[in-house]
């Protein structure tokens, strides 16, 4: 097989929800994104609302109307990234506010997550990277009301301990030569 000379990069998604004022003020209040645009689609004949947190991305996260009162999640997860152990609190706190349900904390060793379901039943991770690897999946439970310094003692003993730790450097490497997962 060739190579891809640029791969594309996963830059946005977008669901169907119930109530889309409702999702639109969940998603803007927990994660502070900005509704960019928002009107009736040409080829999809529903109500789309555009949100994004960067200025260089028109929208991250599109909202389609049209999902059905009884119709099922079919959403595995959206994720966001944040910069620090404080943001998962905040973001969790916000959640909590806004009416997430379903809480947890998940110590994953290549990340540190918080998972919930928004008010429409939509799983909801968002996460902070950490400097090491070790094989997916793993779960340890993740208590944010430790301190940083604890945490992050206690997700490097616990990769450390896996028999297929490594730095993040050095997957990232096996990663570039192709063979990030052997």
């Amino acid at each position: 097989m060739t190579a891809i000379d640029s791969p594309p990069q996963l830059a946005h998604c977008g669901i169907y929800v119930r109530d889309i004022d409702a999702m639109t003020r969940f998603y803007t209040h927990v994660f502070g994104l900005q509704l960019t645009d928002q009107g009736e689609g040409r080829n999809f004949k529903v109500k789309l609302h555009f949100l994004s947190a960067s200025p260089d991305q028109h929208h991250q996260l599109v909202l389609a109307s049209g999902r059905g009162a009884d119709a099922p999640s079919t959403v595995m997860q959206l994720s966001f990234k944040v910069a620090a152990i404080d943001d998962l609190r905040r973001i969790r706190e916000r959640a909590l506010a806004a009416g997430a349900t379903q809480m947890r904390g998940m110590n994953h060793g290549n990340a540190l997550s918080i998972y919930f379901s928004d008010l429409e039943g939509n799983t909801v991770e968002t996460y902070l990277d950490t400097p090491w690897y070790i094989p997916q999946p793993h779960g340890d439970p993740l208590d944010l009301d430790k301190s940083d310094a604890e945490l992050w003692a206690e997700t490097e003993a616990a990769c450390r301990a896996d028999p297929g730790f490594m730095p993040l450097d050095q997957w990232q490497q096996r990663f570039r030569q192709g063979a990030a997962a052997g």
